[in-house]
């Protein structure tokens, strides 16, 4: 009976440990399940090296995002989301080859940032080039800076460390000229062997892993560029270079020979080797002009500055000011050859129009792969590009060289150069949208938006004007009469321009808002005034006693017709000194979905006015990493000081609310003690948005 009951204890205490135990890991499974479920990280990169002839090697960041995740181009429009970034720590064991690399970004007009916004979804990988300066094996460090973004929350940047581990050279390493370096044979150690193996192993799993294949976003694209290039080659038979030439070059196929085939014959000759020249060109473009020098060119000041330059003497060549035109002598040589008659003849006289035609095809060939070069990043932009010109060039000749009876109804005249000066309004009003991005860049403020806006409702209500008749230039015959099809055209030209004049005061203009300067260059908004005069008019008390000296009220603000603070304690101790809970809006400058909020929901009035008389509201910016704290300020995260308002601010959000994405919205008391019983994220409907004000303050007014 003892040893049944010793036996029965033992059992009840083995099963009360078991469920000790049961429950610590049922609490441990539920703790991790709301760890991720709050601390989001839809970002997963692996690390690659790639071995590279020439002592190079390419480093590999591949990343994989969760469903519905993206992330920034590094390339993104100033005004846009925060764009990635890729510091790498300087070590004598390599040397940096160019810039990191990325695929085509997607891209998309944004109505929140009013700028095109460049994103990569599902994977993606960057790669950087390094050159070695040893044989040994080394590590690569570095930090990355990225923003990513769903369709209902933004994670703000922050500096995610990186490791490569480059294994020992598989070849032997060639000496620099100044014999700085050591040989390959002084270097390489006896272990060398199986680090090459090691190299192969991780070269053939990135090929393995990693094929080769154009995008169908990339093909997509190609196409479009295609059929908008062969456009562009048929638009261009109606400027005054090409179109007296049609008559002149298909004459020589009417009256060469009496055999229809024969013509026809060369006639597809010449069609074909007017393609062949814009092709060859195209190639000559695309073997100049990689991916990173296009990269170069959609941002950076100087080109934009180049080619604002190329479009405004190209405007005035069109006006009448000057000519350009091929060397005389390139012309004449040609011509000469073609007059020799035989196979080569049409060719010649291909090579002839294209010399010709060139002083009004250089100028929109010129546009168009500038334009089509800042807004892509693929390789074959230049060979697609032009070769789709040159079809569309050259099908007006051949198909009329098949059919010269045709070529009676078809008279030139004045309304070519009619043409040609509407050309040159075009290229004045989109060459300024390059010195645009050249101002941006340098931050000079001489184009803000209004200052363009200005600029492009003068040339625009001009052209109107002209077509009208009631402007004439260089060229121009007398007009006595105005056709209907002139007619539609400057009522659409003046029709623009009245559409043009609200964005003088504010109008966001969304359908031409990818060329201007962003909204925050525009000195004057009307619309802003008015929100927040009616933002004060709404609750005017409740701005009482704010300070205006508060933290970084210089630099950072508050949605239209709130007024708040910016730092954490400074909202504490106006919330202790009012008796006010305290509205943490956890947000970010290039938070997309931050500004639906503001747009949506912060603007309702009757969200306003119930945040404005029972609540101080604190802005946290978590993006502002440009801001930095005095060191009294500085806060510790593990090994890391954090130094700036954006990443202490994330930090903040990160460790009290287990939460790294925004827009996150807490109400505290002046304690810091949570007064709702979940905090609120991204839902752009006012009356949720107006239940969670409720709990906290009804909560509030309890204690």
């Amino acid at each position: 009976m003892h040893r049944f009951s010793i036996m029965n204890n033992t059992y009840n205490n083995l099963k009360y440990m078991k469920n000790i135990v049961k429950s610590l890991f049922f609490g441990l499974f539920m703790a991790a399940i709301m760890t991720l479920s709050a601390q989001i990280d839809p970002a997963h990169w692996s690390y690659k090296v790639k071995e590279l002839p020439n002592d190079e090697v390419e480093l590999q960041f591949v990343l994989k995002l969760d469903n519905g995740w993206h992330i920034y181009s590094q390339k993104s429009d100033p005004s846009g989301p925060i764009p990635s970034e890729f510091t790498f720590t300087k070590d004598k064991n390599y040397n940096l080859v160019g810039g990191v690399m990325e695929p085509k970004a997607h891209e998309e007009m944004d109505d929140i940032f009013k700028c095109v916004v460049r994103s990569f979804s599902g994977s993606v990988t960057f790669r950087q080039k390094i050159k070695r300066t040893t044989a040994q094996p080394f590590s690569v460090t570095g930090s990355m800076y990225y923003q990513l973004c769903n369709d209902g929350s933004c994670i703000a940047p922050d500096d995610k460390p990186f490791t490569f581990k480059v294994p020992a050279s598989s070849q032997p390493l060639i000496a620099e000229n100044d014999g700085a370096e050591e040989t390959a044979a002084e270097a390489v150690t006896d272990t060398a062997a199986d680090e090459a193996e090691t190299v192969a192993a991780t070269v053939a799993e990135v090929v393995a892993s990693e094929p080769e294949t154009e995008e169908p976003e990339q093909q997509k694209s190609l196409l479009a560029l295609f059929f908008g290039a062969l456009l562009a080659g048929i638009v261009t038979m109606f400027t005054p270079c090409v179109f007296p030439m049609i008559p002149m070059t298909v004459n020589f196929f009417m009256h060469s020979s009496d055999n229809k085939r024969k013509n026809r014959r060369q006639a597809l000759f010449f069609g074909g080797s007017i393609i062949f020249m814009f092709a060859v060109l195209g190639a000559i473009l695309t073997l100049a002009l990689g991916p990173e020098s296009l990269n170069v060119i959609g941002t950076h000041g100087i080109p934009n500055l180049i080619f604002f330059v190329i479009f405004f003497v190209f405007a005035l060549s069109f006006f009448g000011l000057f000519e350009i035109k091929m060397p005389e002598k390139w012309v004449n040589a040609s011509d000469a050859q073609a007059d020799k008659g035989g196979l080569m003849a049409p060719f010649f006289i291909a090579l002839t129009t294209v010399l010709v035609s060139f002083s009004c095809t250089g100028p929109i060939i010129g546009a168009a792969l500038v334009e089509l070069a800042t807004s892509t990043t693929n390789r074959w932009i230049s060979l697609v590009s032009m070769l789709g010109f040159g079809i569309g060039f050259a099908l007006p000749f051949t198909l009329l060289a098949f059919f010269p009876s045709v070529l009676k109804n078809m008279k030139s005249g004045g309304w070519l150069n009619s043409v040609k000066i509407v050309f040159a309004f075009l290229e004045l009003a989109f060459g300024l949208k390059f010195l645009q991005m050249a101002d941006l860049y340098w931050g000079w403020r001489l184009l803000d938006r209004e200052i363009y806006l200005a600029l492009w409702i003068v040339i625009f209500g001009l052209m109107g004007l002209y077509l009208l008749g009631k402007l004439k230039f260089k060229g121009d015959e007398e007009l006595k009469q105005i056709g209907v099809l002139r007619l539609f055209f400057a009522i659409a030209s003046l029709s623009f321009t009245v559409y043009m004049i609200p964005g003088l005061f504010g109008a966001p203009l969304n359908g031409i808002s990818g060329f201007l300067p962003p909204m925050h260059t525009q000195d004057f908004n009307i619309e802003k005034i008015v929100v927040e005069n009616k933002g004060a008019a709404v609750s005017a008390v409740s701005f009482d006693g704010i300070p205006a000296d508060r933290k970084y009220a210089d630099k950072l603000h508050e949605p239209l017709g709130y007024k708040g603070f910016f730092d954490i304690e400074e909202a504490k101790a106006f919330a202790r000194q009012t008796g006010k809970p305290i509205f943490i809006d956890f947000t970010g400058i290039n938070c997309n979905n931050c500004r639906k909020m503001e747009q949506y929901v912060l603007s309702n009035d009757e969200v306003k006015k119930y945040m404005n008389d029972n609540f101080v509201l604190c802005e946290l910016y978590c993006d502002m990493n440009d801001i930095d704290l005095p060191e009294s300020e500085w806060v510790k995260d593990g090994d890391r000081i954090i130094k700036t308002l954006g990443r202490r601010n994330l930090f903040f959000q990160r460790t009290q609310y287990n939460m790294n994405a925004q827009p996150y919205y807490v109400i505290i008391d002046a304690d810091g003690n949570q007064l709702t019983k979940e905090n609120f994220s991204y839902n752009p409907d006012p009356s949720q948005f107006l239940e969670f004000l409720h709990e906290g303050n009804e909560n509030y007014a309890k204690k």
